[in-house]
């Protein structure tokens, strides 16, 4: 990454504060819509001119203490502030091939020993790389792509397969933005961001905004063309024996009307299996 991605990063997050976020006054006529760089340079400590220098790229060693400073003004999460301090290097990043897409043979049995539990391993390029039966039935037997990204901005029938797509598509492009920020030279990551790029306005249209955060606890909503609507909630975890590799697994609340869709699909999972 170059000094210009960390201009256009605090560039991009500068525009996503208000200035009741920043406690600013906000009277007055305002041209941008989030803070102004002087608002900016003020909340972190530091001169207006530096701060200009570093949005311009023209400021090339910016210390651990003005970095953090401008985290804290700009409101940044923990992964936001990770990702900044990555961006003017001064997070140090291990220099690593691009992730085995082999998925540990131990992980697969783990994830075919929950039938009703959909369980998927995707890598930074968010390509899935295993997953279990029921995950399969959810996800319509990856009949579009086997890469979420794709899946999320490029089927015709996504909109409609996310309930909250607009949630989704966000969160989807700040976790892959994180991924990018952690390899930016992997090939594979860097042929989806192209593809996507080209394909998807709302994909370039979210990229610009620059947000950076891994996934956490989360739910979802579904509607599924054979059991109709699911609301899972959604846990992720690293897989730390593969760095790049993810496992994410789904789960109903119990006797809820979801878990009763996940068993049916459980069920419709294994006879198509059996018929195959």
């Amino acid at each position: 990454m170059t000094r210009s991605d960390l201009g256009a990063y605090l560039r991009a997050r500068r525009a996503q504060v208000t200035p009741d976020e920043a406690g600013l006054p906000s009277t007055g006529y305002r041209r941008v819509p989030g803070l102004r760089r002087e608002e900016v340079a003020s909340l972190a400590g530091v001169s207006v001119d530096y701060y200009i220098r570093l949005e311009q790229g023209r400021e090339r060693s910016p210390s651990a203490q003005v970095i953090d400073a401008l985290a804290a003004a700009l409101r940044l999460g923990e992964d936001g502030r990770q990702h900044l301090f990555r961006l003017a290097g001064l997070s140090p990043r291990a220099r690593t091939a691009p992730a085995s897409d082999r998925v540990d043979p131990s992980l697969l049995q783990l994830m075919d020993a929950w039938p009703h539990n959909p369980a998927i391993v995707y890598n930074r390029a968010y390509d899935v790389l295993a997953s279990n039966a029921i995950a399969d039935a959810l996800f319509d037997d990856w009949s579009h792509s086997r890469n979420l990204m794709h899946i999320v901005f490029t089927d015709p029938a996504a909109r409609a397969f996310y309930r909250d797509w607009h949630d989704v598509a966000r969160n989807s492009v700040a976790g892959f933005r994180l991924g990018y920020g952690e390899a930016p030279d992997d090939p594979r990551v860097r042929q989806v961001l192209t593809e996507l790029l080209e394909r998807s306005p709302e994909f370039a249209d979210l990229w610009a905004r620059h947000d950076a955060r891994g996934k956490a606890l989360e739910r979802k909503r579904f509607h599924h063309r054979q059991v109709g609507a699911l609301t899972l909630t959604m846990q992720s975890f690293a897989v730390r024996s593969s760095p790049g590799q993810e496992l994410v697994v789904y789960h109903a609340e119990p006797t809820s009307a979801s878990s009763e869709a996940l068993i049916l699909l459980g069920s419709l999972a294994a006879t198509s299996r059996q018929r195959t």
